[in-house]
């Protein structure tokens, strides 16, 4: 099979992870949301992008469940104790790549290209494409007013009260060319347990990628575990968009998007049907990823039940 996997965040890596054991690179590639980017310090950021990098280097930064291993933070607290932002918490490492990606970039290379470089420097040799050359970037409407999304989550800590998002950049943006080739024999897509509204939203509405998306088989994993996001705001922000914070809550927002759906095993026993009265095809498994087992044991069930309903379509 030839499979992509839509991502953002840290829970997508997680599970990309575990994709990129199973899979080799002419079988498996990701496209990675790109709204979050944003220019800090006079660098260009890459939030997403960054999470997927160093969880396929295997560097990320398993205590602090971001950024990447090993860090240190000399720049930023003494940039604090002058005076200047330091809200926004770069390591001395990771302002490295930050560096390097933006001094690519104002060379004249493409996003892609740059992602491309940084990850065959850190041995990866999945294609990690973002899903855009052209700048998106997503805001967050609040009760107080609109932000742009790391000024939502980094530096208000997901506080302010969501109403909604706009994904600024969108309508004029074009779907990475490298994406677009890849979909082209592609067998099928698996979209990592990443926040639905902020991770893949973007790429949903970028041109005509999901039309393209709906012509392949679909499986989702979903990022709503009891009743909680297993990392980030999104069980908070469905909540506050008066939208129950459970797996079926995210089915339904995919839509007639989706082939199948993936969901913990303790959500299945909540249900109040089987799981066989779900409006889709869904199974149970083991989805919170502790363990690199856990992660490869998960993708191979996501790789496994999108072959299922491959051969059944």
């Amino acid at each position: 099979m030839k499979i992509l996997a839509v991502t953002g965040g840290v829970g997508g890596a997680k599970l990309a992870l575990g994709l990129s054991k199973v899979l080799g690179p002419h079988e498996l590639a990701f496209v990675v949301n790109t709204g979050d980017d944003f220019e800090h310090l006079g660098l260009h950021i890459s939030p997403d992008v960054d999470s997927l990098t160093y969880a396929l280097a295997e560097q990320n930064n398993n205590e602090l469940g971001w950024g990447r291993q090993g860090e240190t933070w000399q720049f930023i607290e003494t940039l604090g104790a002058l005076g200047g932002e330091d809200w926004f918490r770069l390591g001395d490492k990771d302002l490295a790549l930050h560096h390097q990606r933006t001094q690519l970039l104002r060379s004249g290379h493409s996003l892609t290209e740059v992602t491309r470089a940084i990850g065959l420097a850190l041995g990866i040799e999945h294609q990690m494409l973002p899903m855009s050359d052209d700048p998106v970037r997503t805001m967050v409407q609040t009760a107080q007013g609109e932000l742009a999304f790391q000024h939502y989550f980094v530096r208000e800590r997901c506080e302010p009260e969501v109403t909604g998002f706009r994904f600024d950049g969108i309508e004029t943006a074009q779907p990475n060319p490298a994406l677009l080739a890849w979909l082209q024999d592609c067998d099928g897509i698996i979209i990592c347990p990443s926040n639905p509204y902020v991770s893949v939203d973007p790429i949903l509405q970028l041109g005509q990628l999901r039309t393209l998306f709906e012509q392949l088989p679909v499986v989702a994993i979903s990022p709503i575990v009891g009743g909680m996001a297993i990392k980030g705001p999104a069980a908070k922000m469905m909540a506050e968009l008066q939208v129950p914070a459970s797996p079926t809550a995210v089915a339904q927002h995919y839509g007639n998007l989706l082939s199948g759906f993936i969901i913990d095993e303790t959500d299945a026993s909540q249900l109040s049907g089987p799981l066989e009265d779900m409006p889709i095809a869904s199974i149970a498994a083991p989805s919170v990823m502790v363990t690199l087992e856990d992660r490869i044991l998960l993708a191979e069930t996501a790789i496994r039940f999108l072959s299922e309903i491959t051969h059944l379509k």
